[in-house]
């Protein structure tokens, strides 16, 4: 699709976030007008069975891009194997001030502080019930803002009830570094008494839809090697069914003296590739299998993709790679998976 290559210089003269709010509603036209029809063709790879679920490739959208779920069939267009949408909060919110969007052009990264800016789960589910895509759909879900940690579990429990009978799988994120206290959620006495609840009502919820939907945790790429290990411990304790590694990252060495790498949020992109990837090493070797690993964080080529897999992930995941290369990295890591 080389339309992209003549877009991007003109989005790149945009503010990052009207660029991303342009492509997302151009991306929409083109889809209900049929145009992308004419510009995509599926792309050639192997179907893969994770958490029970077939994937028809190993490439999927990463959570973040399509907060409210306005482009999943637009997005399906382009190729993905899979889509995930959200993070998706019970409640709307704006999230946090403008501007919040920002290139690293210099190393391929974006940070971001948005800060869970959505719509609510209920508008989520509207898009999701009109869209026509049949495929792998996963639903991120998060909590507002203003629910302090002790109550979190009954945000991700109102969002996991009514996302459940709309989702191929639901992912839980606790690691956005844009929500306040949100990634305390991740040392092992609140992670555990998350765990076990979320489980339990997987069991009930299963029980009462007659279907089972696989739910993973998102972690961060800023973890030490023994919170690992007590994650990795804790997920095979509550029989997880997924882990998706990793989120953006607060550390800016990789990007030191470049324009706007002081600026709050996560970075994402090329400059995340190496955490991310020692994040899923390290995980790997802790899970021993147990159960599988969804790799995201700087992936920008076919390379990049494999070393995600080699490093023990099934399944990886596209965002700021998508925003530097356009959606031919899609074929391009399909080509190079198999």
């Amino acid at each position: 699709m080389n339309i992209y290559s003549i877009a991007k210089p003109l989005l790149f003269q945009l503010d990052a976030e009207t660029a991303h709010d342009l492509t997302l509603k151009s991306l929409r036209f083109a889809e209900k007008a049929g145009f992308l029809s004419l510009y995509t063709k599926p792309p050639q790879c192997q179907t893969r069975t994770v958490m029970g679920i077939q994937f028809p490739n190993p490439v999927g959208l990463a959570a973040g891009l399509d907060k409210n779920g306005m482009v999943i069939d637009g997005m399906a267009a382009l190729g993905f194997g899979f889509i995930e949408v959200g993070t998706v909060t019970p409640r709307p919110q704006p999230g946090n001030p403008k501007p919040r969007l920002f290139r690293v052009k210099e190393a391929q990264g974006i940070i971001n502080r948005f800060g869970f800016n959505n719509l609510g789960v209920d508008h989520l589910i509207q898009n999701v019930e009109t869209a026509k895509y049949r495929g792998v759909l996963g639903i991120n879900i998060g909590k507002n803002f203003d629910t302090p940690n002790e109550r979190a579990v009954d945000d991700y429990l109102i969002c996991m009830r009514k996302v459940y009978s709309h989702a191929s799988y639901i992912t839980v994120n606790i690691s956005s570094p844009n929500t306040k206290n949100l990634r305390q959620l991740q040392e092992k006495e609140a992670l555990d008494g998350l765990l076990a609840t979320l489980k339990h009502e997987q069991k009930v919820l299963a029980d009462a839809h007659g279907r089972y939907v696989p739910i993973a945790l998102k972690i961060a790429p800023d973890l030490d090697a023994q919170q690992i290990i007590e994650i990795a411990d804790l997920l095979k304790k509550h029989a997880f069914d997924g882990v998706i590694a990793t989120n953006t990252t607060l550390d800016r060495e990789p990007v030191k003296g470049l324009p706007h790498a002081e600026e709050t949020g996560g970075l994402s992109g090329a400059p995340v590739r190496q955490k991310s990837t020692l994040v899923i090493q390290q995980l790997s070797k802790q899970l021993a299998g147990e159960l599988p690993i969804i790799g995201v964080g700087g992936i920008l080529s076919g390379e990049d993709a494999a070393e995600k897999i080699a490093a023990g992930a099934s399944l990886v995941q596209l965002y700021s790679g998508l925003i530097y290369r356009g959606p031919s990295l899609i074929h391009e890591v399909c080509r190079k998976l198999g």
